[in-house]
């Protein structure tokens, strides 16, 4: 196989795990955290899963940025991100910035202490807030899937 087809199987595989964990975290684990009884199962529950899921982000958005690129690098695509048709690879590095920034600098250094303290104080509300901006990250998410899947094949605005 060449490098390539390679770097293009990566990416979507590791698009498709890590976008599809957000859909997880987003749709189920998030409603079905906010029903519980207590906020320390809440807070507890919540922090396990997303603990675990972590990783797996942040693996994959690496596995994602790495193979984006080098396939824009090897088609030498640059100019694409100068017209507007191409509106998508513009998305997908916004969404791959957003997520990075997120697991990589926000989460592990504000986001996490400033959820739990919220968490402690009014569960309901950090709940809400952390799940409209999960519903956010998602919905954009999914409109740059559907643009690029469109764009690669040949459907352009």
């Amino acid at each position: 196989m060449e490098y390539f087809t390679l770097a293009r199987v990566l990416h979507v595989l590791a698009v498709v795990l890590w976008i599809g964990g957000v859909s997880m975290v987003t749709t189920v684990i998030i409603p079905a955290v906010k029903k519980m009884k207590s906020k320390e199962e809440q807070i507890e529950t919540f922090e396990k899963i997303e603990g675990r899921f972590a990783l797996q982000a942040k693996i994959t958005t690496f596995i994602t940025g790495i193979s984006g690129f080098y396939m824009v690098y090897v088609l030498d695509v640059w100019s694409r991100f100068l017209e507007p048709r191409y509106w998508w690879f513009h998305t997908m590095v916004i969404v791959w910035v957003l997520f990075t920034i997120v697991l990589f600098v926000l989460e592990p250094f504000i986001l996490h202490k400033l959820f739990k303290k919220y968490a402690n104080k009014n569960p309901e509300k950090a709940f809400n807030i952390m799940h409209k901006a999960h519903w956010i990250l998602l919905l954009l998410s999914l409109i740059t899937i559907a643009g690029a899947v469109a764009g690669v094949h040949g459907f352009l605005f």
